[in-house]
């Protein structure tokens, strides 16, 4: 329990579907001059170093936010999630690369407000370090899941709220569905991201159904693989479901994820899915 170190697959393909996404949501909420805020349940340690044992040890960012650092003539979101990555780096010189925290700090304003948690001892400590005392963000050292429910509504009631556990408990996948579920009674016209790993394809199956039958509406999903599903050890593609998504999200992906598909698929077996769970 509490094993899973993201600094192993900082950047990869995941992190290029998870972060355009949030990056495209968070950008919608600046449209309006009233303040949001912004809740991430699983923090994680806020910055990364592709430089680092762990890093180095997969490799996984290359064929992630490598793979797109020099290309030419991309998606205008993938343009505009490598240039906010780009600006955590010198030189131009992959070399870092910053978590959901902090490129919701980049964005975010003076008006808005974040909320970070993290339960693991070591992680908290680099998250900590990495927010350096910025009166806009509250880091807390909670379960996540749990402790983000007393939250809503936001004072600002306006806010996302970023569910993105590491599923290294199988019971991850029930209560992301039970902490959606109650997060959105509360605060009904919120917007909440949920990303989720495909290991098993017969446990988003199961994810997809239970949305289905329950009462969120307006849910929509983005799905990127990188290789076809197997019953093989490891992550074949990795999705965010979305509910209360900005109107312009599901055409900003239907340009970006036959791109991405193509580009960070291995052999030829990148694949996509969007697909409108519920309706509004």
């Amino acid at each position: 329990m509490l094993s899973y170190r993201h600094s192993y697959h900082a950047g990869n393909y995941a992190d290029v579907l998870k972060h355009s996404v949030l990056i495209h949501i968070l950008t919608y909420l600046k449209k309006k001059e009233k303040p949001f805020c912004y809740v991430d349940t699983h923090a994680g340690a806020g910055m990364y170093s592709l430089r680092s044992e762990q890093a180095l040890k997969t490799n996984e960012y290359l064929q992630g936010i490598g793979a797109l650092w020099e290309q030419e003539n991309l998606p205008s979101a993938i343009a505009e999630y490598r240039e906010l990555i780009k600006s955590f780096n010198d030189k131009q010189e992959l070399a870092f690369y910053p978590g959901s925290p902090l490129i919701a700090m980049h964005l975010m304003r003076q008006q808005d407000r974040l909320f970070l948690y993290e339960l693991h001892n070591t992680e908290i400590k680099i998250l900590e370090a990495a927010i350096k005392k910025d009166k806009r963000v509250t880091v807390l050292h909670k379960d996540g899941f749990q402790d983000c429910l007393r939250l809503m509504p936001p004072q600002q009631r306006r806010g996302l709220v970023l569910i993105d556990p590491s599923y290294e408990m199988k019971t991850d996948y029930q209560q992301v569905i039970d902490t959606l579920i109650q997060l959105h009674k509360r605060f009904a016209t919120g917007t909440y991201a949920l990303w989720y790993p495909v290991v098993e394809r017969q446990r988003i199956n199961e994810l997809e159904q239970k949305i289905a039958a329950s009462q969120l509406s307006n849910v929509q999903l983005f799905e990127l693989g990188q290789v076809a599903d197997s019953d093989q050890l490891g992550m074949n593609a990795s999705g965010m479901i979305v509910v209360n998504p900005p109107w312009t999200l599901k055409a900003e992906m239907e340009q970006v994820l036959p791109y991405l598909a193509k580009q960070l698929g291995i052999e030829g077996q990148g694949s996509y899915r969007i697909k409108q769970l519920k309706a509004e």
